[in-house]
């Protein structure tokens, strides 16, 4: 398991009776996971004193309750790297500090590449990857369907002292751009994807995982550079195993490179018990 356990700014206090306790700065969050299926050990006075709790509703969604008055937005930090941290009514918070393991990888293989690298991130969010991309002096383009998560995005790149750098913010259904950057004959040195169990982009377009997953990774291959640095494919998908993630980038991407693919769980350390939380995989192929 790649644990991410480099933080300052977050850690993940408990976990329990499907809740995990987490640290995001100064403030302490109580969230659902569906993966934390044994009791809280000792319930420390911090469960009772979160000062925001996302209860989940039996008809669906949820609700944020709040001890005292949080701001409606603050900053936390990973390295050089800045995020602002929203509570949003789907219990996320703007940020998988999980995926930090990625950021430092990542930066660590541009930094080393010796060239100019040019990244493609798709389904970006909020954009940690992008900032850690162009941090590590990468040109980079983020495309997300969503309006508000690109306008975050460009709110952390800023956040972090990177507007200078040359990021390309595009809202759009993601396969349709990847089709278009292939006509346009675009290509890019690194991939970086964190596809939907199932989406829509801004139009309606469907996008359902196991379905076009595999045709996706293929079409890439079209927009990848002569001599492409590395894809990184994470996924939250229910099921989905590190094996069947390291099936498909060496069908796709390795048949037609050859290289290396690691694949495997990515998790947070968990403070009280000194276990790990698994927070979903990973698939990496690099030359």
């Amino acid at each position: 398991m790649y644990i991410a356990d480099q933080w300052n700014d977050y850690e993940l206090l408990d976990t329990g009776d499907g809740d995990k306790l987490e640290r995001w700065g100064s403030y302490v969050l109580r969230r659902p996971d569906p993966q934390i299926i044994w009791p809280i050990d000792k319930e420390s006075k911090l469960w009772k004193q979160a000062d925001g709790h996302y209860h989940r509703s039996s008809s669906g969604g949820g609700n944020w309750t709040f001890r005292s008055e949080l701001p409606d937005k603050w900053t936390i930090s990973y390295g050089g790297l800045s995020f602002h941290i929203r509570p949003t009514n789907f219990k996320h918070t703007g940020l998988f500090p999980e995926q930090a393991v990625n950021w430092s990888w990542m930066m660590d293989k541009i930094h080393s590449a010796g060239r100019p690298i040019r990244v493609l991130n798709l389904f970006g969010y909020t954009g940690g990857a992008t900032v850690a991309a162009a941090a590590a002096g990468a040109e980079v383009c983020h495309v997300d369907a969503a309006k508000g998560m690109v306008q975050w995005c460009k709110e952390n790149v800023q956040l972090s002292g990177l507007e200078k750098r040359p990021v390309r913010y595009i809202t759009d259904d993601v396969f349709k751009f990847v089709q278009r950057e292939q006509r346009r004959g675009k290509q890019y040195d690194a991939i970086i994807m964190d596809p939907p169990s199932y989406g829509r982009g801004p139009n309606g377009e469907m996008w359902k995982l196991e379905q076009n997953l595999y045709p996706f990774l293929e079409f890439c291959t079209t927009i990848l550079s002569e001599q492409p640095l590395f894809v990184l494919v994470n996924s939250y998908t229910t099921g989905l195993s590190p094996q069947v993630l390291h099936n498909l980038l060496h069908m796709t991407i390795g048949k037609k490179y050859g290289g290396r693919i690691h694949c495997g769980e990515i998790g947070l350390p968990i403070t009280a018990s000194g276990l790990n939380l698994p927070c979903g995989i990973l698939g990496r192929w690099e030359a």
